[in-house]
């Protein structure tokens, strides 16, 4: 039976399911903290774990924190609580991203949070190829109602478009690996050996296209010695782009939200996910990622879809790290 004391074993894991949420190089840019009297916890942005050089305006930052909210939303509604989330909830206080209240038990459990709970342990970010097999359009429907349900979009291209969309992908990924501050900054979050446990180690790194047909972020850059061997990568990547009808800060946190919450929907389907930034990474590049016939048009990130190997974990700072208490 789920319990709703709000106690130390209850914490962990609703911390321990917040930080398993996809970051911007895994930087895991957030920190928790227990307001006791209220029975709220606050999720902060940690700016000493931003990346300025590829998100100056700290979108990709709002995002990550976005996306570890969701994971907290579903973990609170396991254990039975029916909570409350407030976005960006003190202007006094830009750093506190949202406030999740856990003072009221559910009355009935959310459709799909059990689900959608045990998906969280397996989502992993694929960096390798998948195989050609198509997704079902009863899969991809699903995937657009979970981005639906943030108060976001999911917009599926044709092969036209995703031709256009991953042109601009190779155009940023090349401006990344040739201009020095993006390329430096990339490199600095690769981790080996006893690292800090934040950032990607060596071995959840993928290879590059050997047709040059999909452009995957290279974080060895110009280190060849740390290359895999390029792979062949499906034919025709199924790519989907997520999207805000605005281009706010409370709109980034929305698209993380979302953002999550499809990747936690493809987990459940077998479907696997990796995440293609780079042209986000670049203004007029992502200007131009909007299609101007669809609304909404502000592209937020565009996600592959497809399926493969489970792909390997990125380590996760532990709950004592990230968890303070105030009363």
């Amino acid at each position: 039976m789920p319990t709703l004391a709000l106690d130390a074993a209850a914490l962990e894991k609703l911390v321990s399911a917040a930080v398993a949420a996809p970051s911007i190089h895994n930087s895991q840019p957030w920190r928790f903290h227990l307001q006791p009297d209220t029975s709220t916890l606050e999720v902060r942005a940690d700016r000493s774990r931003a990346v300025p050089a590829a998100d100056p305006q700290g979108r990709a930052l709002h995002i990550s924190v976005g996306a570890a909210v969701l994971n907290l939303r579903v973990a609170a509604r396991h254990l039975g609580w029916a909570p409350s989330v407030r976005l960006l909830p003190d202007p006094a206080e830009p750093d506190l991203f949202a406030a999740v209240g856990l003072d009221a038990a559910a009355a009935v459990s959310a459709p799909g949070t059990e689900r959608l709970y045990e998906a969280i342990w397996r989502r992993h970010s694929i960096r390798t190829p998948f195989t050609d097999e198509p997704v079902p359009p009863t899969v991809l429907d699903e995937l657009v109602a979970a981005a639906r349900a943030e108060d976001a979009a999911l917009h599926l291209p044709d092969h036209v478009e995703t031709a256009r969309l991953l042109h601009l992908t190779a155009e940023a990924e090349r401006r990344n690996t040739t201009d020095e501050a993006q390329r430096d900054e990339s490199r600095s979050w690769i981790r080996t050996g006893d690292a800090p446990p934040y950032g990607i180690p060596l071995a959840a790194l993928g290879p590059q296209d050997l047709a040059g047909h999909l452009p995957m972020r290279d974080f060895a850059a110009i280190h060849a010695a740390e290359h895999q061997a390029p792979a062949l990568f499906e034919h025709e990547p199924r790519i989907a782009v997520l999207a805000t009808e605005h281009d706010t800060p409370e709109d980034w946190l929305r698209a993380g939200l979302a953002l999550e919450h499809v990747l936690l929907a493809a987990t459940v389907y077998g479907v696997r996910a990796s995440l293609l930034h780079q042209a986000m990474e670049w203004p007029h590049l992502r200007w131009e990622a909007r299609d101007p016939h669809r609304r909404p048009g502000y592209v937020q990130m565009l996600i592959r879809l497809g399926y493969g190997p489970e792909g390997a974990p990125t380590p996760r700072l532990a709950v004592r790290e990230v968890l303070g208490r105030e009363g």
